[in-house]
Formats: structure tokens, C-alpha cells, sequence
């Protein structure tokens, strides 16, 4: 990785600032175009942030991981990225979340940022181009050699408008990327807050339901389940021994935050988007995910496969991941605020300072 300390005060001092006076959509939009163009240089894009050594190497749920940091789902909705992530210098990165049916997005502004609070209101709501749309474009690119999983929810659409609608949603995207093999890993989606159908699969029953779905499927692929935030450990136990039962690999701790009055978040800050539906990534996630990760790894042992998410902005964040029990980590809030070189800094410190949790 070269100029790393360089790179880092470079975004710090001068492109963020930058980047932070435009509309936080926009600039998204923006970066998603670019960065798919610097697939043409991989070479280029690695030398300059991607960290590389066998120690970091990992293998999880019969994948190999070449680093244990990926890319969380709600960066790439729609796979124009999927090949970049990887000279990034993520070890897996998670296309989606992927929809059956297109989907806009729920009403601008949907995504706004929170500097003081290190954190993003999102109010997304599933925005996806579609299933077969997603897949032809992922067809078209070359990832041979890269780790990637996709997402899948259930359209956030009127007529999708049951339980048993939800259900056959999901099972179509499932069945569409199900034979290609560069998809190694799927995530079930389950814990979306910014959707008509909320809750829907929180209840024994309708959890118990999607996963017979999905179980008789015969996946060849592992699939992780991503978990809701806010919710108690017997909520939470309840939700991991069904999916368990049903033969899902393991879990994501976890998605975005409801509660505005979060002690991470700065007040201030939540009163001037007061007006604005959406929920919190970043900061204000971390310590739920923790405590759910250290959980979960107490009850369940290794039996499961852990993936903490949410609020990781360095090499200790991670670390205070991995310590709680931990497999893998995602992220997406933190390269947002503090640079795409991050994930090679956090990659190196692994590496450097914390060998004992590889």
C-alpha cells in the first residue's frame, strides 16, 4: 500500500471538505460511476490502497476470504462495483440489497449526513434496479478470483402486500443468482426499517416460514442472515436458533438504529432533519452490534458464523469486533468519513497489531 498516511490526511483535509458540500446522494452516484471505470486498472486502484499478506487470509463457511474486512450491503445496490471493491482492498464485498422488482428508492432526500454524529440517515428502502438487471451486469464483469455475496430483500413495492408475496420476492432473487458461481455468499435480508413491510419476519412464525423457503432451495452457497439492531437477546436467540434449525450459516450484527435519541447521536443534529423519515448507520450502531455479537458467540458458540457490522471508522472498532466474537467485518459509514485507504490501514494495523484475533 503506498502513501497511506498521505492519502488518508489528502481525503481528511481536502477531498472531503469538498465532497461534503454537495449532496450526499449525488456525490454517491458520482463515485459509483467512477469507481466502476477503474476497473480497467486494477493494478493501478490496489497499489494505491489496497494491504495484502497471507495472514489476513481466512476461511469461513468453506470461502476463502484473502482479508476478514468486506463491504457491507447498501454501498453497491446495484453491482457497478462489485469488481473495484476488491483492489479497493476489501476481502468480500456484498452487492445490494437486490430486489426481485426495481425499485427507485424511497422519496428524496434519502440519505443525508451526520458529521458530528459519525453517522448517515438513510431512508433508501431497498432502491434497486432488479434482480435479472443486477445479474446481467454482474454476468458482464470479470470476477474470477473476487468474494462476492449479494443481498437479497423483499420489493418494496404496493403489491407486494402479504406474507406469502414477500416470501416467492424473495425466493426469485435467490433462484436468479443461485447457478452463478462467482456469487459465493448470500445475506437474508430481513431487518430493512425503511420499508412499507416492516417487521414483517421478525415473529417466530414468519421467520420460521421464509427459512423452510429458503432451505428448500439447496442453496450450494452459505447464506447469513442480517439482523435488526434494536432488538433484546431473546428476540435476538429466537431469530439465530431458527435460522440455525433451517440450515442458515450464520448471522449479520446488524442494521441501522431507529431510536433518535441514540446516545451516539448529536442532538442538534437529529433536530434539523427532524422532518425526515430514515434511520441511523455509522457511530450510533456499534454498540448494539457489539454486545449482540458477544452475545450470540457466548450462546451459540461456534456453531455460527458471525459478521459484525456498523460503526467501524478504524483498526479498533474491528478489533472491538473480533474481540466480541466476531468472524468477519463490514462496513461502509467509516470509508465514507475517513477515506477508501481505510481498509487498507485497518488491514495493515490487523496484520501489524492484532495477530492474536487472525
Amino acid at each position: 500500500m503506498i502513501f497511506s498516511s498521505f492519502l488518508s490526511l489528502s481525503y481528511k483535509y481536502i477531498l472531503k471538505p469538498i465532497l461534503f458540500l454537495f449532496d450526499a446522494e449525488l456525490v454517491h452516484d458520482f463515485f459509483t460511476k467512477s469507481g466502476e471505470m477503474l476497473e480497467n486498472y486494477p493494478k493501478l486502484v490496489s497499489s494505491v490502497f489496497a494491504y495484502k499478506n497471507p495472514k489476513l487470509l481466512k476461511k469461513i463457511a468453506g470461502i476463502t476470504f484473502d482479508n476478514p474486512i468486506g463491504l457491507a450491503a447498501g454501498f453497491d445496490y446495484d453491482g457497478h462495483m462489485a469488481t473495484v471493491m476488491k483492489h479497493v482492498g476489501f476481502g468480500f464485498n456484498t452487492v445490494g440489497t437486490v430486489t426481485a422488482i426495481a425499485y427507485e428508492g424511497n422519496a428524496k432526500p434519502r440519505l443525508m449526513r451526520l458529521p458530528l454524529s459519525k453517522s448517515l440517515l438513510v431512508n433508501k428502502g431497498f432502491k434497486s434496479g432488479g434482480a435479472l438487471v443486477v445479474r446481467a451486469r454482474l454476468d458482464s464483469k470479470n470476477l474470477i478470483g473476487h468474494t462476492i455475496g449479494i443481498s437479497v430483500g423483499s420489493s418494496n413495492l404496493p403489491q407486494i402486500d402479504s406474507l406469502t408475496k414477500a416470501i416467492a420476492d424473495y425466493l426469485f432473487t435467490f433462484k436468479a443468482f443461485a447457478n452463478r458461481k462467482y456469487v459465493k455468499y448470500f445475506e437474508l435480508n430481513i431487518s430493512c426499517p425503511n420499508i412499507a413491510l416492516k417487521g414483517a419476519f421478525s415473529s417466530k412464525e414468519n421467520f420460521t416460514k421464509l427459512c423452510k423457503a429458503v432451505k428448500a432451495l439447496k442453496l450450494k452457497q452459505p447464506v447469513f442472515v442480517k439482523m435488526a439492531s434494536e432488538m433484546s437477546f431473546k428476540e435476538s436467540d429466537m431469530l439465530v436458533e431458527i435460522a440455525l434449525k433451517y440450515g442458515m450459516k450464520g448471522v449479520i450484527f446488524s442494521n441501522l438504529v431507529k431510536d433518535r435519541t441514540n446516545k451516539y447521536l448529536n442532538i442538534d443534529e437529529v433536530q434539523k432533519i427532524s422532518h425526515l423519515p430514515g434511520n441511523f448507520s455509522g457511530k450510533p450502531t456499534f454498540e448494539n452490534s457489539v454486545k449482540l455479537i458477544q452475545h450470540t458467540r457466548k450462546k451459540f458458540g461456534k456453531d455460527i458464523v458471525i459478521i459484525g457490522t456498523g460503526g467501524v471508522f478504524n483498526a479498533s472498532d474491528a478489533k472491538a469486533k473480533f474481540d466480541a466474537g466476531a468472524d468477519l467485518i463490514q462496513l461502509i459509514t467509516g470509508m465514507i468519513y475517513e477515506g477508501p485507504q481505510l481498509i487498507g490501514q485497518i488491514n495493515q494495523a490487523l496484520s501489524r497489531d492484532y495477530k492474536d484475533i487472525l
